[in-house]
C-alpha cells in the first residue's frame, strides 16, 4: 500500500517541476527584502497579533502572483519578528470564503487554501525547510536536501520540534451562508531547529537568511453545503493560484535562489533600521544563470559545456560590471568560480546547484 508520505512526495515533485528551468530574472527583478526586528515582549501565538510589538514590525509588500506579473484576487501581507528563542511570523490573508477540511498533520495541506513558509538559512539552495498550514491550523513541515530539479531526499518525517502556531478567523469557518473578511496565522519556530542547517549555532543577528512565503488558493464548488476544490467539465481539478511575497518568475517555489532576503536587525521593533542586499549577491544570481545554461546544454547535447563561450550567459552583471569567471569540467560534473569585482571574494556553484559563498 502506498503511504500518505509517498503520495505527498509524488504530488510535490509533479506540481513544482513545472517550468523549473526558466531563466532567472524574467519579469521579476531582484528579490524582495525585509527587516526583521527584535522583540522582548512575551508572545502569545493565537493568530491574532494582539501584542503591541506586531504593530511596529515591518509589513511586507502585497503578495504578487508567483510569476511576478498578475495581481492576486485577494490581498496577503506578512510580518516577522525574532527574539533569542524563536523566529515569529504573522500573516493576514483576505478571503471571502474561509474553508478547510484537512485535519491530519503532514498531509498535503495545499489541497486546501493554505499559507506556506520556505526557509534556506545558509542560502546554498540545499537543506531547506518548507512549512504549510491551513485555516484549521493543520500543519505540514518537511526538510528538502535539494530542490526537485536535482535528485535529493524529501525528509517528511522531519519536524519543527517546539513549533507554535495559531489561526484566527474573521468570519465563520466552512460556512458558505455568509461572507468572511479572511484569516490570519501566527507561527513561532524555535531557533534550535532552524539553525540545524545554517552552518552556525548562533542566532543570525545582523545577518540575513533566504526566506519566501506562498499562499495557495483554489476556486471552489459547493456540494451539499460543503466546500470542495472546483473541477472542470472533464472532472479534473482546476489549477491552483500561487501568490507569493518575492516572485519566482516561474510556477515553482522550489527554486530557493529566487527567495527574498530577511535581515535580522539587532534593533528592537520601533527603532528603525535599513537593509540593502549586498552587491556580492549579484554574483550568486549570475552563477545561477550559468547553472541553468549548463543544465540546458546537457539536456540538448548529452554532455557539459567545456567553455563559457558555449553558454549564452555572459560574465557581466546587470549594470555592465564584468566578472572574472572560471569553468572547470571534471569526471563528476563541473564547477564555476567567480571573483567578486566588489570585494574580491571567491564564489562557486557546482553541477547540483549547490552554492558555496
Amino acid at each position: 500500500m502506498i503511504g500518505m508520505k509517498d503520495i505527498a512526495q509524488k504530488v510535490l515533485v509533479g506540481l513544482f517541476m513545472v517550468g523549473s528551468m526558466v531563466s532567472w530574472g524574467q519579469n521579476i527583478g531582484e528579490p524582495r527584502s525585509m527587516v526583521v526586528y527584535k522583540t522582548n515582549e512575551p508572545m502569545q501565538i493565537d493568530g491574532m497579533a494582539k501584542e503591541e510589538v506586531w504593530g511596529k514590525a515591518q509589513i511586507s509588500e502585497n503578495f504578487i502572483d508567483i510569476e511576478g506579473v498578475k495581481t492576486p484576487t485577494y490581498q496577503t501581507n506578512v510580518r516577522m519578528l525574532w527574539d533569542e528563542n524563536y523566529l515569529y511570523f504573522y500573516a493576514e490573508l483576505k478571503e471571502p470564503h474561509v474553508w478547510a477540511n484537512l485535519k491530519q498533520r503532514d498531509t498535503v495541506i495545499f489541497y486546501n487554501n493554505d499559507f506556506e513558509i520556505f526557509i534556506d538559512p545558509d542560502g546554498d539552495t540545499h537543506n531547506y525547510f518548507e512549512f504549510e498550514m491551513n485555516a484549521l491550523n493543520t500543519v505540514w513541515d518537511l526538510l528538502l536536501t535539494k530542490p526537485y530539479r536535482e535528485p535529493g531526499a524529501i525528509v517528511d518525517s522531519w519536524e519543527i520540534l517546539g513549533l507554535k502556531s495559531g489561526v484566527n478567523i474573521e468570519g465563520t469557518l466552512n460556512d458558505p451562508s455568509d461572507i468572511d473578511k479572511g484569516w490570519s496565522v501566527e507561527v513561532a519556530m524555535p531557533w534550535a531547529v532552524l539553525k540545524e542547517t545554517s552552518g552556525s549555532n548562533k542566532v543570525p543577528e545582523g545577518d540575513f537568511w533566504r526566506i519566501n512565503f506562498s499562499r495557495v488558493n483554489w476556486d471552489f464548488d459547493l456540494i451539499d453545503g460543503k466546500y470542495y476544490r472546483k473541477k472542470d467539465a472533464n472532472g479534473k481539478f482546476l489549477r491552483e493560484y500561487n501568490w507569493v511575497w518575492s516572485p519566482q518568475g516561474v510556477i515553482n517555489m522550489h527554486e530557493p535562489e529566487h527567495w527574498g532576503y530577511a535581515y535580522f536587525s539587532p534593533n528592537e521593533a520601533g527603532n528603525p533600521d535599513t537593509f540593502a542586499i549586498p552587491k556580492d549577491e549579484q554574483i550568486r544570481w549570475l552563477l545561477y544563470r550559468f547553472y541553468r545554461d549548463q543544465k540546458k546544454f546537457f539536456s540538448k547535447n548529452k554532455k557539459w559545456a567545456q567553455k563559457l563561450s558555449e553558454l549564452p550567459t555572459k560574465p557581466v552583471l546587470a549594470d555592465g560590471t564584468k566578472v572574472e569567471i572560471d569553468l572547470e569540467v571534471h569526471r563528476a560534473g563541473w564547477s564555476i568560480q567567480a571573483k567578486s569585482p566588489f570585494t574580491g571574494k571567491l564564489y562557486l556553484i557546482q553541477e547540483d546547484g549547490k552554492y558555496h559563498p
